[in-house]
């Protein structure tokens, strides 16, 4: 019995206006991520460092050991940045 013919369905392919814009918004608006995550790190990490060889006198006194939460803080900041970066 011979076999049928396979039709092949063409490719859709999206409207060229409104792609070329998103595309277009998307890759310009990031270049802040990058930057700020790695500052917020920097700053967390520095801010666990400085209170721990000043003792605990620094960074704000009277925030005693929630110093470490203030830095571990800017440390997860640093990471929710990091969910925007492409």
């Amino acid at each position: 019995m011979p076999k049928s013919r396979i039709r092949k369905k063409a490719d859709y392919t999206p409207p060229p206006s409104s792609s070329k814009q998103a595309t277009a918004i998307k890759l310009n608006s990031r270049g802040w991520v990058a930057p700020v995550m790695l500052a917020m790190f920097i700053i967390g990490l520095a801010w666990i460092v400085v209170f721990y060889v000043t003792d605990g006198s620094l960074p704000i006194n009277a925030l005693h050991n929630w110093n470490i939460v203030v830095g571990f803080g800017f440390i997860a900041a640093g990471f929710g940045v990091s969910t925007q970066w492409k």
